[in-house]
């Protein structure tokens, strides 16, 4: 297989918004060769049903999967909780999650390889996730976030991991913060309720939060680094194995569905609406992220070796294993 890195989430998050319920990993074969529609190879893919992962809808869509000969079961889960596991097991041949928790992953001994890019940071003050305060907070800095108390989706994953990288820059004290696990679409009433005092959120609720007053504090994940890829679609190394022509032929559908998206911002918004229950208003002002091919390894191992700073892993992660 080709090397996917020339170079080197986000989020498990708008749950409440999928339109479909949450699928159950199918007992398929674990390398995807099951006979679909047409004489086409079936392939399982696990994935949030959230704005991140609107490439591989509008790919699937526009035939560029179908092009390569595979039809495409596209199946939704909660979270990475659910979908790591199908991908280790074979009931996914593909699967969507972000980066820290594959480095978790195999830092726990599974064997999972980043096959195509997911999704990354805008790279700008103007991306789909930030951590915001009151209107009228005291705080006004990433460094007042030390000592304070502070909302993300999952613990020990990277929303905390890139904002205690942006505290600590800034001169705060990254372990002083008392990270709370709120789920995104919870976290601005927590934020207007005080429960906190700050809050992680990404769009849409993040557009949502900012229109009702709340102030960006810190755009976490291109304040950590301006190239950081979020999320990845991978499989097992069992896959690969087993079948390395299907790895190539999915990794070259969704890089084109990939450069799709990113020319066609309309149409993600459009197919967003398909499988989320965002409005069409909502959607016209989604901050989306960046959806390109190539992937930045400088900023991976930067996100690996703050996880290890952190604590999220136990030792630095091998990413010529995990991004070969």
């Amino acid at each position: 297989m080709k090397n996917i890195l020339k170079g080197a989430g986000a989020a498990t998050a708008v749950l409440l918004l999928a339109a479909c319920g949450s699928g159950s990993p199918s007992s398929g074969d674990a390398a995807g060769g099951a006979s679909g529609s047409a004489g086409l190879t079936q392939v399982t893919v696990g994935v949030i049903p959230i704005v991140d992962t609107a490439p591989i809808w509008l790919g699937d869509e526009e035939g560029f999967f179908a092009d390569e000969g595979l039809d495409l079961d596209i199946q939704t889960a909660s979270g990475g909780a659910a979908i790591i596991p199908g991908v280790q097991s074979g009931s996914y041949d593909f699967a969507f999650s972000n980066l820290v928790s594959l480095m978790v992953a195999n830092d726990k001994g599974l064997d999972m390889k980043v096959v195509a890019n997911g999704n990354s940071t805008t790279g700008t003050d103007h991306d789909f996730g930030a951590v915001v305060v009151p209107g009228d907070s005291g705080i006004k800095t990433p460094k007042d976030l030390a000592g304070k108390k502070v909302s993300v989706n999952n613990l020990s994953n990277i929303g905390d991991t890139t904002i205690k990288t942006v505290v600590e820059e800034d001169g705060g004290d990254p372990d002083s913060i008392n990270f709370v696990e709120v789920g995104f679409p919870d976290a601005p009433a927590a934020l207007d309720n005080g429960v906190v005092d700050a809050a992680w959120i990404l769009d849409p609720f993040l557009t949502q939060s900012v229109e009702g007053g709340a102030r960006v504090i810190s755009n976490n994940f291109s304040d950590f680094d301006p190239e950081l890829d979020i999320s990845a679609y991978f499989t097992s190394q069992a896959v690969v194995d087993k079948n390395p022509d299907l790895a190539q032929k999915f990794q070259r559908a969704m890089d084109k569905s990939l450069e799709y998206a990113e020319e066609n911002p309309d149409k993600v918004r459009d197919i967003v609406g398909t499988y989320t229950k965002i409005d069409a208003e909502t959607r016209k002002g989604l901050i989306l992220p960046a959806f390109r091919v190539d992937m930045n390894r400088e900023a991976a191992q930067k996100l690996g070796d703050a996880a290890v700073k952190y604590g999220t892993l136990s030792k630095a992660p091998d990413l010529d294993a995990l991004l070969p």
